[in-house]
């Protein structure tokens, strides 16, 4: 009888334990003087073209790219989510959102409701944002048209229905504000790091996973299945592009081709639609930051 008392406290201490470790927490309190005042909407419009945020929140089945309801199928190994409406809808988008309530979301990955985000959404990477480019952006989102209805919900596994359990994720594979980009005395290559590593998410898609959903750090870049598992995201390490000059990079971002006279596809060609958006300068950084990479093998199927 002792020995069963002494489990149950055991389990009720366990227990106790996971609720408090995996509870949300925000990065940034409803007063923050941070985040207080107006952003600048045309800044925040090359952050939105940046962060490719059209191309995973525009409505399905519109020619509107800023037409933000939400809704796209994004197929996984843990079941199949649907992005939300991020919208000016003060109902059914972010409308009523404050620049608190974003910048928990994009840096802390924890939603208005104190709710964790399913890292799907790259918080992982906006986690390093500077907190200006989340005002500006906030500021560009409120100037879009606003629309009705919500997508349906994620139709995942039963086991990783639990948001709270992402907690643990979190403590395992996230840092609040830890960014990949370099520290560097180069503008150009520092502006090129944050573009690739933190608010393009780059990484997202051309790396390969482990089990639990995270990048593998030996494959960042190198490219492998991707995350829908119908297709392989190419290597763009030195060890694939490495012919490639900076020039040649910056034009595939621009239009598309490649200097093998081949031309981008997939979702590759939505990134492009984006990148063709921001100015020169920030392509031609980009393009300066991927040449730095190291060069990584391709992994196998």
């Amino acid at each position: 009888m002792r020995i069963l008392i002494w489990l149950c406290i055991a389990a009720a201490v366990a227990v106790a334990a996971i609720w408090f470790l995996t509870k949300p927490t925000v990065p940034f309190a409803a007063n923050d003087p941070r985040l207080q005042g107006n952003g600048d909407p045309a800044r925040g419009q090359l952050i939105f073209a940046a962060g490719d945020c059209a191309s995973c929140h525009a409505t399905p089945g519109q020619q509107d790219r800023l037409s933000l309801g939400g809704g796209i199928a994004l197929p996984s190994p843990f079941g199949t989510f649907r992005a939300p409406n991020i919208s000016s809808d003060p109902v059914d988008g972010i409308g009523a959102w404050s620049t608190v309530d974003l910048a928990n979301a994009m840096i802390g990955g924890v939603s208005p409701r104190h709710q964790h985000y399913y890292p799907v959404f790259p918080y992982t990477n906006y986690t390093g944002m500077r907190i200006e480019d989340i005002k500006d952006l906030r500021a560009y989102l409120k100037t879009l048209p606003p629309v009705s209805g919500r997508p349906p919900p994620h139709d995942l596994s039963l086991l990783f229905r639990v948001r709270r359990m992402l907690g643990l994720w979190k403590l395992l594979f996230f840092r609040v504000g830890q960014t990949q980009a370099p520290l560097t005395a180069d503008p150009v290559l520092a502006r090129g790091g944050y573009l690739v590593e933190t608010v393009g998410h780059c990484a997202e898609c051309h790396s390969s996973r482990n089990f639990f959903g995270a990048i593998k750090a030996e494959t960042r870049f190198a490219g492998g299945i991707d995350p829908e598992g119908t297709g392989f995201v190419p290597n763009i390490t030195p060890s694939r592009i490495g012919h490639w000059s900076e020039a040649d990079i910056a034009e595939v971002l621009k239009s598309g081709n490649t200097p093998d006279h081949g031309r981008v596809g997939s979702s590759m060609a939505e990134v492009v639609t984006n990148m063709a958006m921001l100015p020169q300068s920030d392509r031609e950084a980009i393009a300066h930051y991927i040449k730095t990479l190291p060069a990584r093998p391709t992994p196998r199927p």
